[in-house]
C-alpha cells in the first residue's frame, strides 16, 4: 500500500488538528502500519480512497478512528524503571513529610495511554501499606484517545503486556488471570481513575497535583503547542509539586515555567514570579556565551 505525499500531509494535518501532535516526516512510515487494520475492517482498499471518504464526509466517525489509529500508544509497566525508583526514593518520602497534616496526595499521569504507568504508580503505594495507611491518594490517568482510556479503565492486559515490566511476583499479586488475559485486581483498579483529556486544554483540578507525569508526549508537539502544554502542566501543579518528563524530553530551552530540581535529577519544579525572571536572565546569559 503506497502512501502518497498528499495523503500523508492530509493525515498529518488531521492528527495535528485533533490532538496537537505532529506526524513528522521521519514518523510517516507508521501510517501504513497504523491504518492497515482499520482499512481492512472498513473494506477500504487504498489510503487515497480513505482520504476521499474523509474529505467528502461520507462516514461520520471515521476521522476519529483514523486519529485513534495514528496515535503512538507505546507504554509498559514501570517503563524505564529508574523514574519510579526516583519517585520511591525522593518524591514520595518528601511528600509524606510535607502533606502529613492533610494526609492527601494527588498525582496525574498525562498521556497515560492504556494505563500501565498509572497502575505502576498505584503499586508503589499499595506495596507500602504501613506508610500510606489513612492517606487519601488520588491517582488520575488521562489521554486524548477514548479507546485507550477505555482499555485502561478495564485494567485488562495480554500475557505479553504484563510481562513487560512486571516480575512474576507482582503479576500474581496484582493481577488475576482470566480468559482474555490478565486483569488488575479490584483493589488496584479502585485506587485509580481515568478520563479523556488533551494536555493542551485546561487541566483537571488546577493547582492541585503534587506530581505530574507527562512522559514521551511533548516530543510529538510543535514548538508553540509544547509551550502551551508546559503552561497547562504548570497550572495543574501545586506550587511545591514535581513534573516528570520522558527520558528524551527536557524543559531546557522549551519553557520558563519549570526548572530542574537540583536534588533529584529527572524531576522539575514549577517556577513562579521572580524565579521565572531569574531563569530567563540565566538563559540569555548562557546563550550569549555559546
Amino acid at each position: 500500500m503506497q502512501v502518497s505525499d498528499s495523503s500523508s500531509r492530509i493525515l498529518a494535518g488531521l492528527l495535528e488538528a485533533r490532538t496537537g501532535q505532529q506526524l513528522t516526516m521521519n514518523r510517516r512510515w507508521r501510517i501504513e502500519t497504523a491504518l492497515s487494520v482499520l482499512l481492512r475492517e472498513r473494506g477500504i482498499s487504498t489510503l487515497d480512497e480513505l482520504i476521499t471518504i474523509l474529505v467528502m464526509g461520507k462516514e461520520p466517525g471515521l476521522s476519529n478512528q483514523v486519529v485513534e489509529a495514528l496515535l503512538n500508544n507505546e507504554t509498559y509497566f514501570f517503563r524505564d524503571r529508574s523514574p519510579f525508583d526516583l519517585l520511591s526514593r525522593h518524591a514520595l518520602p518528601e511528600l509524606a513529610k510535607k502533606r502529613h497534616s492533610t494526609r492527601k496526595i494527588r498525582i496525574w499521569s498525562a498521556g497515560c495511554s492504556t494505563g500501565q504507568e498509572v497502575y505502576s504508580i498505584a503499586m508503589l503505594f499499595a506495596e507500602d501499606p504501613a506508610q500510606w495507611r489513612g492517606w487519601t491518594v488520588d491517582i488520575l490517568g488521562s489521554d486524548v484517545s477514548e479507546t485507550v482510556v477505555d482499555r485502561a479503565r478495564r485494567g485488562l492486559y495480554t500475557q505479553f503486556e504484563v510481562q513487560r515490566g512486571l516480575g512474576i511476583n507482582q503479576t500474581i499479586r496484582w493481577f488475576e488471570e482470566c480468559p482474555d488475559g490478565w486483569r488488575a485486581v479490584e483493589d488496584l483498579r479502585k485506587s485509580v481513575r481515568f478520563q479523556v483529556h488533551n494536555i493542551l486544554e485546561p487541566p483537571p483540578h488546577p493547582g492541585d497535583f503534587d506530581i505530574v507525569l507527562c512522559r514521551n508526549v511533548l516530543l510529538y508537539l510543535t514548538g508553540d503547542k509544547r509551550t502551551l502544554a508546559f503552561e497547562r502542566l504548570a497550572s495543574a501543579m501545586a506550587p511545591d509539586g514535581w513534573l516528570m518528563l520522558g527520558a528524551g524530553e527536557t524543559v531546557i530551552g522549551q519553557t520558563n515555567r519549570f526548572g530542574a530540581d537540583v536534588n533529584a535529577r529527572g524531576l522539575y519544579r514549577r517556577l513562579d514570579g521572580d524565579a521565572v525572571v531569574e531563569k530567563r536572565v540565566a538563559d540569555r546569559r548562557a546563550a550569549a556565551k555559546a
